[in-house]
């Protein structure tokens, strides 16, 4: 068990506000330094310690305090009013020693040690035994059994009793099977006045019987009431002690818990943070979807005054800023324009050892580690007027993808060991949607590669179309912006128009390339291109949205009033994307030179679409290419009236 973590770090804390106060020569970084602890692992009173750390603190702390009795002076140290710990802050809810002593065994196993089992046993009223037990394969030293016997001590003087008396029968450093302790103190102000009550009560009604057998006449004239009036007194005097023993255990009781409640909401929150993050990012699929619900829960639902996530570069040579929160704009801009580099053997900066040594820092003060940071990363501190701050890697499949940072400026709550673990367990969450994301984005890319092959295969075949997919695409894409068509719909109907004179592929080129006239067979052969089209595409596993692509690219050619082909479809029964692409076909087609005629004026072709709308196509696609396509020559004239004149060049330009 000698790596197992066995001690919570209110022990060692205790420690530690014992040394700051009798022994401030020390040097408790120094100290800590030597047992493998950080400040911020203390300050957290869910963090817990080794056997083998523990140790090693006690080692340094008796050569560096010259103190043979440090751990018993720590077990006492952790009822003062100055340490105010978990102990203190626990047993002061409580009524009396008694109880205290009673349910120390609990207390104890659960909350402050894990090496023993401690189990108590009431033996008188102000008496107790405590039994230590180890734990199988746990190897506790004699100076943690002095630590034990000063906090026994300690319990009864959290309720301003004196130093109790121990007794150690049976110590497992002199040979025996357990550590036992028998503890007994003086009662307590209330007890006293309980025991003051009850005895005198029996004692006057003693007298009383008394003296009405001797002197009836003094006994119910003086005696009687003059013990009513005692024992009056006396039970007055136990209540307001019982009273005020009970306001300040209830005083006590609230205090802890309201911590109680505020630890509960951190954790309830943090479990949030990680459920809400996985529910988010679960329906993201593109990154900066992703890094933006992230930064949107952080900043929700953590107590952090700032945030940020760094990812590595395609060629992991850098780390580059993708988003965050909590900075102001200044700050945002220096951000964005500052890399770590990672090809840097030599580089020493926090972000770029997180990330290669896939482990994180939690640093309590940027001075302490000044001397191992570059200018670079010096200077980036400064920018950002960070003094303590954390960073995690994110980690996927056992590779570094970038490093999640945070730090407190506006809240006064320090920064400690639960924060590293909280961020740790969401990193590799962020991680895998990253992951996730990226090969969504690759597979996105080979399929737009794919379709662009695909579409060029068909264009190819004749230089003088070549291009036309391409161009029927980008006015689709116009079309459905204007029209504010969803981004699932927009991007099938991109597809559809990139693959819509697929079947060509099945027309012969005498007829495809022909310069004259078609016959009627002939025109019924290039026809036969559009349920080819549809044919062909059915062959392509399409997922999702995608899977309408083979309808509606085998639909381009069908007419709003039904005179249209393959099928001779009508008005809502043509689906829109098909509507789309038959406006985008039919424009791109007329106004680019062909082998039987000279493209069109844009003009006389927006003339053409006009007339047939409401027969051949549909009005509001009709309408949305030409305000597209008019806003776009618009554009251009202005661009090309902006350029220098040719014996300007070079000059600059004005507007």
């Amino acid at each position: 068990m000698n790596d197992r973590p066995l001690y919570n770090s209110s022990i060692i804390d205790t420690y530690i506000k014992l040394i700051k106060n009798k022994y401030n020569f020390v040097n408790i970084g120094e100290l800590l330094s030597y047992a493998h602890m950080t400040s911020y692992e203390v300050a957290d009173q869910a963090h817990w310690f080794t056997q083998e750390q523990v140790d090693l603190f006690y080692e340094r702390s008796l050569k560096l305090t010259g103190n043979e009795n440090i751990a018993r002076e720590a077990g006492r140290y952790a009822a003062s009013s100055e340490s105010m710990g978990i102990l203190r802050q626990y047993f002061l809810g409580l009524v009396g020693p008694t109880k205290a002593y009673e349910i120390i065994g609990d207390t104890v196993t659960n909350n402050i040690v894990r090496s023993s089992v401690y189990t108590s046993k009431k033996l008188a009223r102000n008496k107790v035994q405590i039994t230590v037990t180890p734990r199988p394969g746990s190897r506790e030293q004699s100076y943690q059994c002095l630590n034990r016997i000063g906090f026994f001590e300690a319990v009864a003087t959290v309720f301003n009793a004196k130093l109790p008396r121990i007794e150690h029968p049976e110590c497992l450093f002199r040979g025996d099977p357990v550590c036992r302790y028998i503890v007994s103190w003086e009662k307590t102000s209330n007890t006293f006045w309980q025991y003051a009550r009850n005895y005198s009560a029996l004692a006057l009604l003693l007298v009383n019987a008394a003296c009405l057998l001797r002197a009836p006449q003094l006994a119910m004239g003086f005696i009687a009431p003059t013990s009513a009036i005692i024992l009056l007194l006396l039970t007055t005097l136990a209540l307001r002690s019982d009273k005020q023993a009970l306001l300040a255990s209830h005083g006590n009781l609230k205090d802890l818990t309201d911590n109680l409640f505020r630890q509960m909401e951190i954790n309830y929150n943090n479990a949030l943070v990680a459920n809400e993050i996985g529910q988010m990012i679960s329906r993201q699929t593109y990154l900066d979807d992703i890094l933006s619900k992230v930064i949107m829960v952080l900043e929700k639902r953590l107590d952090y005054s700032r945030g940020l996530i760094l990812l590595a570069n395609p060629e992991k040579s850098k780390l580059v800023f993708q988003a965050g929160f909590g900075y102001q704009d200044q700050q945002l801009n220096f951000l964005s324009k500052t890399t770590f580099h990672l090809d840097r053997p030599d580089a020493k900066g926090v972000f770029v050892v997180s990330y290669r040594e896939q482990r994180p820092f939690l640093v309590g003060d940027v001075s302490e580690i000044e001397g191992t940071l570059s200018g670079k990363s010096q200077n980036f501190a400064k920018q950002l007027l960070s003094q303590t701050f954390i960073c995690c890697p994110i980690i996927c499949e056992g590779e570094s993808i970038g490093i999640i940072a945070v730090d407190n400026l506006k809240s006064k709550r320090p920064l400690v060991q639960s924060d590293v673990t909280l961020l740790m367990g969401i990193a590799p969450v962020i991680g895998i949607s990253i992951h996730n994301a990226n090969l969504h984005e690759a597979k996105s890319s080979q399929f737009s590669s794919f379709l662009k092959v695909m579409a060029a295969s068909i264009d190819a075949r004749d230089p003088l179309t070549a291009g036309h997919s391409e161009k029927v695409t980008e006015y689709c894409v116009e079309i459905c912006n204007e029209l504010g068509l969803p981004t699932a719909e927009r991007e099938m109907i991109r597809v559809a128009a990139l693959l819509h004179d697929y079947g060509k592929i099945g027309v012969p080129d005498a007829i495809l390339k022909k310069n004259g006239k078609l016959s009627d067979l002939e025109y019924e052969i290039v026809k036969t291109h559009c349920h080819k089209t549809r044919d062909i595409l059915e062959q392509v596993n399409f997922e999702g949205i995608y899977r309408q692509v083979p309808e509606i690219a085998g639909a381009h050619h069908e007419k709003v009033d039904g005179s249209g082909y393959p099928k001779g479809l009508k008005g809502k029964s043509i689906p829109l994307g098909a509507k789309v692409i038959a406006v985008a076909d039919f424009f791109e087609a007329v106004t680019s030179q062909r082998h039987y005629r000279d493209p069109m004026q844009i003009e006389e072709a927006f003339r053409l679409l006009r007339e047939g709308s409401g027969s051949h196509f549909d009005k509001h696609i009709v309408e949305a290419l030409i305000t597209c396509r008019k806003r776009a020559a618009a554009e251009a004239e202005r661009e090309q009236s902006a350029l220098p004149l040719p014996d300007q060049a070079g000059a600059p330009c004005t507007i």
